[in-house]
C-alpha cells in the first residue's frame, strides 16, 4: 500500500494524518494527534517553553515511530504560526530532525492554500463561501484561491488567552473585550472583502470541530459526523455563553470535550461568533478536512521527504 502522511506542528496542537494513495484519490488510514501547547509562552518570552518543546519533540518522535510502523513512503511536516514566530526555532527544527522528522515552517499565505485546497472539494457555491480556520497563534480566513483571497490574522485561541490573562472562569467584562477585541480585528483585517456577500462560513480545525463534538453530545470523536455538520448563530451564542461560565475542570467533563481544548475554547467561540456577525452569516458548516488534505493533496504534487 503506497501510505503518506502530512503532520502540522501548530501552535496548540500537533496532528498527523496518514492516507493510501490510489488512482486519483486519497483514503484516510490513521489520524493522530496530541496537544503540546507549544506557543503558551510565545508571547510572554519569545520562545518555545522548554516543557512545551520537549512534549512536542516527544510527539513527533512518536508519530516517527508510527509513520515506520505503517510503512508511510512519503510524509510532509509543516509548521505554522508558533514556529514562524519563535526565536528558538532553528534549536526546535534540529531537534525534530534528530527526532526522525524533517520540519518545514510554511508561510500563511501557503497555510490559507493548503487549507483552502484540502477543503475546496467539499465545497458547494465556492465563490460565495469564507473559511475560517482558527489556529493556536493566528487564525486565517479564505475566500479561495490566489493572491489577495486569503488573511492571516495573529488573534489564535493560544495568544488570547495570554493577551487577555483569562481568569477560571472568565469574568463577563474579560468576554465582552475579546469579543470587541475580536470584532475589530476581523473587520480591519478583511476590509478589502467590504463589498463581497457571502452566504457560507466554513470552519475548520479544532475549535469548531470541538463545538460540532460538544453539540452533539459525542463520546467518542467520529469524523464522519463532524464533517458537513451545521450550527446555527444561536447554537454558538448558547456555547459562548454556557462554557464562559464553567470552569475548565467543569467544561472537561462535558461529553465532546477535548484534553487541552478546555482552556482555548471559550476565546475560539467567540472568534466564530464575532465572524458570522462580521459576515452577516447565520449559519455554520464545519469541515473536519483542512489543512493536514491540503498537505497530502501537495504531496502528489513532488512536495514532502521520503518515509
Amino acid at each position: 500500500m503506497n501510505l503518506l502522511s502530512a503532520i502540522d506542528i501548530g501552535t496548540n496542537t500537533i496532528r498527523m494524518l496518514v492516507a493510501s494513495r490510489g488512482p486519483g484519490s486519497l483514503r484516510p488510514v490513521e489520524r493522530m494527534r496530541r496537544i503540546t501547547g507549544m506557543g503558551k509562552e510565545l508571547r510572554d518570552t519569545g520562545n518555545i517553553g522548554k516543557k512545551e518543546f520537549a512534549e512536542s519533540i516527544s510527539a513527533l518522535r512518536e508519530l516517527r515511530r508510527r509513520m515506520d510502523a505503517l510503512g508511510v513512503v512519503h510524509y510532509r511536516a509543516c509548521g505554522t504560526a508558533a514556529l514562524r514566530e519563535a526565536a528558538n526555532r532553528d534549536a526546535f527544527l534540529a531537534a525534530a530532525a534528530a527526532a526522525g522528522v524533517t520540519v518545514e515552517i510554511i508561510t500563511a499565505d501557503e497555510e490559507a492554500m493548503r487549507t483552502w485546497d484540502g477543503i475546496s472539494g467539499r465545497i458547494r457555491d465556492a465563490g460565495k463561501t469564507v473559511v475560517m480556520d482558527i489556529g493556536g497563534g493566528s487564525t486565517e480566513f479564505i475566500a479561495g484561491p490566489g493572491k489577495g483571497r486569503s488573511v492571516s490574522l495573529p488573534i489564535g485561541v493560544v495568544v488570547a488567552c495570554s493577551l487577555f490573562r483569562i481568569s477560571d472562569p472568565p469574568e463577563n467584562w474579560q468576554i465582552r473585550n475579546m469579543r470587541l477585541f475580536f470584532s475589530e480585528r476581523i473587520r480591519a483585517g478583511t476590509a478589502s472583502w467590504e463589498r463581497r456577500r457571502f452566504r457560507r462560513l466554513v470552519g475548520t480545525a479544532g475549535t469548531f470541530t470541538t463545538l460540532a463534538a460538544l453539540e452533539q453530545r459525542m463520546k467518542v470523536y467520529r469524523p464522519e459526523n463532524i464533517d458537513g455538520f451545521s450550527m446555527s448563530v444561536e447554537r454558538l451564542r448558547y456555547w459562548e455563553d454556557r462554557l464562559g461560565r464553567m470552569r475548565e475542570k467543569d467544561r472537561l467533563r462535558l461529553p465532546g470535550m477535548e484534553k487541552g481544548r478546555e482552556k482555548y475554547i471559550v476565546p475560539g467561540v467567540c472568534q466564530a461568533v464575532s465572524a458570522m456577525e462580521r459576515f452577516g452569516i447565520g449559519k455554520l458548516t464545519v469541515s473536519d478536512a483542512g489543512l493536514l488534505e491540503g498537505i497530502l493533496l501537495g504531496l502528489g504534487a513532488g512536495k514532502g521527504e521520503k518515509g
